[in-house]
């Protein structure tokens, strides 16, 4: 059942909410006015139908789309990830790894599914903004590419196996994108926190474009880590939120890796 106090309050944070669109936010101040000289149920109602178009092709900016899936009934969709759990408790056994290769959606799972992966953030992170939201990252006027940041367990698994992960999962030798994601916030780069990480990756680099796998030139950057900025709520963990999506999404980027490494 539909909290409609509970509604209304994210309505009005959303119109005070920084990163919300003036489009969206017309809409959220006329369900307002509107729930003053119609029952609340219906403005929210009209509110959902005038949403609809972009909700559909997931166009709103993340925090509004969490809101949209809220009041129509896919809550399990729009869930809070508790940023919280995502933090080093131990120097010694616990390390942090960062890499960008393309949309983050498609990031997460291959990692946080292996033993030893404690926790996997999607984030921003490589240019000089601070606090960027979806908006101006992905319109590529920040700097940043979208990534993850990955902590885990060194006595579990090695950063050697994750770089192989992400060979595995990404298109080294495109450097204006991955896959249908085009510019240069989805571009390919290892983003290391220590010399031992950066010697550790330049090797894993030569030994991919040793082996030949790829007729193309590998042009994966490496590069040093710079502050991450975690993504909002909505992108956080999208494989568990939206598992028939991201299995059609990763089935084709696998297809297009298998005929890459053909030619």
């Amino acid at each position: 059942m539909l909290d409609i106090t509970q509604v209304e309050a994210d309505i009005y944070n959303l119109i005070l909410n920084p990163n919300t669109r003036e489009w969206e936010r017309t809409q959220f101040e006329e369900a307002k006015e509107n729930s003053a000289r119609m029952p609340t149920k219906q403005a929210i109602e009209k509110l959902e139908v005038n949403l609809r178009p972009l909700a559909l092709r997931d166009n709103l900016t993340p925090d509004v789309m969490d809101f949209y899936l809220r009041i129509t009934g896919e809550s399990a969709s729009a869930r809070a990830y508790d940023y919280s759990k995502h933090k080093i408790t131990s120097t010694l056994y616990q390390e942090r790894a960062i890499f960008a290769g393309g949309c983050f959606w498609c990031m997460v799972e291959p990692f946080e599914t292996k033993p030893g992966v404690l926790s996997v953030l999607s984030g921003y992170t490589g240019g000089e903004t601070k606090e960027p939201n979806y908006d101006q990252v992905s319109g590529g006027y920040t700097g940043h590419v979208e990534a993850v940041e990955i902590i885990f367990d060194t006595r579990q698994i090695k950063y050697e196996e994750l770089l192989e992960i992400y060979w595995q999962i990404s298109d080294p030798t495109d450097a204006f994108g991955q896959f249908q994601d085009r510019g240069k916030q989805y571009r390919s780069i290892l983003f290391v926190v220590n010399e031992q990480q950066r010697r550790l990756a330049e090797k894993s680099k030569e030994q991919l474009i040793q082996s030949k796998r790829y007729s193309q030139p590998i042009v994966t950057e490496i590069r040093q880590a710079k502050t991450f900025w975690p993504a909002e709520n909505h992108h956080q963990q999208f494989y568990q939120k939206q598992p028939q999506r991201y299995k059609k999404i990763k089935h084709s980027h696998q297809l297009y890796l298998f005929f890459q490494r053909c030619k």
